[in-house]
């Protein structure tokens, strides 16, 4: 066991796959010396340096070089690697599409793992990879951890119980060379923040418009079919179940879309939390994206705050126009700012517990 004192400041995060920064906001909350986060999305630039202190590497994680991760770690005490390789390849939806699963990122994360070493180790992505019968790549990425002296502690957490507003349930993996590791207990089981909590005082809008007060909180227009699919929903939690057969896609009249009609095209209810954030979270009918009340899918503003990102977190240069998509993607792929506050908490009090007293 460590007893040395540590200096905060001598303690060094690098973000891979950082994309527009909720990980690294989350850890910087914490007093976290992030110096780096490092994304092939260059478009994510801007707004990941302009709301955290570290410095955005546009880079191809599958060709980042061992060397540079230990360069951005030189003077460091603690470094730390944490990450979220990119989920899509491990989704139920790809695999029920049958799309071939590409396995580099999360091998190269375990390779700049063996290779740097660094001493504490964190890991956020879909429950899915929680199963080592059907993605071996994670089981080796164990392996890796284990072979290299790490101990080691995952688990699928729900988001909602440490105070996201959505239901998100993600495999978070934390491992250390100091010592046993794990993530602090639920901090909001029983009383989850709900959709009236994080959107229940903003403006009223319709779709298509944009706030005069905040350029953000901006819905998508409706097709003519879509405002009248929103118009037949049920206030508060409705779904399609509802609609008279004309405003059915095709799709949903064959036995095998059945299924969907719960999920899709849905509002969300005003007293849970919301269903999870995806890059087509502002979109009708790509979830249970529509709002509990106003007819319309959620906002940009509405989708941001889901995912706990602060009101005043800049996606993108305000003097250029803003571009939907973009933005919808940098807030659906990024990890919620209070799941990242929250590991950065596990990582704190398990430093303190093995580097000495108040170290942090």
């Amino acid at each position: 066991m460590i007893k040395r004192k540590v200096d905060t400041k001598k303690i060094k995060v690098v973000d891979l796959f950082c994309g527009i920064g909720g990980m690294t906001r989350g850890f910087e909350s914490e007093g976290f010396n992030v110096v780096a986060g490092i994304d092939i999305d260059d478009k994510c630039k801007y707004g990941y340096e302009k709301n955290n202190h570290a410095r955005f590497i546009h880079e191809d994680i599958a060709k980042v070089k061992a060397k540079e991760i230990q360069q951005l770690f030189d003077g460091g005490d603690i470094k730390i690697l944490i990450g979220c390789a990119p989920c899509q390849p491990y989704s139920g939806l790809n695999n029920k599409r049958g799309v071939d699963r590409n396995t580099t990122p999360l091998m190269k994360f375990a390779e700049l793992v063996e290779t740097v070493k660094p001493d504490i180790v964190s890991m956020e992505n879909v429950r899915n990879l929680a199963n080592p019968a059907k993605y071996p790549e994670f089981s080796n990425f164990l392996e890796v951890l284990k072979r290299n002296g790490y101990r080691v502690n995952y688990q699928v957490v729900d988001a909602s119980d440490y105070g996201v507003p959505q239901t998100r349930h993600r495999l978070v993996l934390l491992a250390s060379k100091l010592g046993e590791i794990k993530l602090i207990e639920p901090t909001h089981k029983g009383h989850k923040i709900t959709v009236r909590d994080t959107i229940g005082n903003l403006e009223a809008i319709d779709d298509g418009y944009t706030s005069t007060n905040d350029v953000l909180h901006r819905t998508r227009k409706l097709s003519p079919m879509n405002k009248q699919r929103i118009l037949a929903t049920p206030k508060d939690g409705g779904c399609s179940k509802s609609w008279d057969q004309e405003l059915l896609p095709l799709c949903y009249k064959k036995e095998s879309g059945k299924t969907y009609r719960n999920s899709v095209y849905g509002r969300m209810r005003w007293d849970e939390p919301s269903p999870t954030m995806t890059t087509q979270c502002t979109g009708l009918g790509n979830g249970r994206f529509g709002h509990p009340e106003q007819d319309r899918a959620i906002s940009l503003r509405e989708a941001a705050l889901f995912q706990t990102f602060p009101n005043n977190y800049q996606f993108s240069d305000p003097s250029k126009p803003i571009v939907v998509s973009h933005i919808a993607k940098f807030i659906g792929n990024a990890v919620p700012v209070r799941l990242g506050v929250i590991i950065g908490k596990s990582i704190k009090a398990h430093i303190n517990n093995y580097a000495g007293p108040k170290t942090i």
